[in-house]
């Protein structure tokens, strides 16, 4: 279990470093270029590096704090904890897009379709490199690992529905196309992340086990 954990470690320093890595190479392009498209994607992947930054910070915690003496606690909840924080950061960024997508709807801006489309490509072809890193057995219930992944996922799918979004307006000059892939996104995040507030959640208060067919939530 703990050789898992320590994988795992890993796993999230990989992506961390991969996503930071991306994150600031875009905005200093998009600085230097004035280029939105690029500058907004930098912004968005910090997002996903603090989260699975906390997912990373979650690991080292547990291997510390198995080691220690006097933490006589459950380390494991940290990983639950930390899924928990995650999976909110998680529904947090869908609403994100939510609103930029209707507020787009309403103001439409001019978009440079080749540069957007580039710039997501670049994003997808980080986050489906850090997906395979992050791909894990789901026998054992890992929020931790489960909420970095997602955060990953959930970028991914972001860009594949920007891409298509934008390369059918671009073709068809439709442009709330990208607009409405954005919002169907959003409500995929959404139900991904209140799936793992649930599951995280209950772990944190000692459901996971009691499975008495009520469904209780709380």
């Amino acid at each position: 279990m703990t050789e898992d954990k320590h994988n795992y470690e890993n796993k999230t320093m990989w992506v961390v470093l991969l996503t930071a890595i991306t994150m600031v190479v875009e905005i200093i392009f998009g600085l230097t270029t004035k280029s939105m498209a690029l500058l907004a994607d930098g912004i968005h992947m910090g997002s996903h590096v603090l989260a699975i930054g906390l997912s990373w910070l979650a690991y080292i915690l547990v291997r510390k704090l198995s080691k220690s003496k006097k933490f006589s606690g459950n380390s494991n909840k940290i990983l639950s904890l930390s899924g928990y924080s995650s999976g909110l950061m998680l529904l947090i960024f869908a609403f994100v897009i939510l609103i930029e997508a209707i507020q787009r709807f309403y103001n439409p801006e001019v978009i440079v379709y080749k540069e957007a489309i580039f710039v997501a490509i670049i994003g997808l072809m980080v986050n489906i490199a850090s997906a395979f890193i992050l791909h894990h057995k789901h026998e054992h219930t890992d929020h931790n690992i489960r909420a970095a992944y997602l955060h990953v996922i959930a970028d991914a799918l972001t860009s594949v529905s920007a891409i298509l979004g934008l390369t059918a307006a671009m073709i068809w000059d439709i442009p709330f196309i990208d607009t409405i892939a954005a919002i169907l996104s959003s409500f995929v995040i959404i139900k991904w992340s209140v799936g793992l507030l649930k599951d995280s959640g209950k772990a944190l208060l000692d459901m996971e086990h009691k499975h008495d067919g009520h469904g209780h939530h709380h």
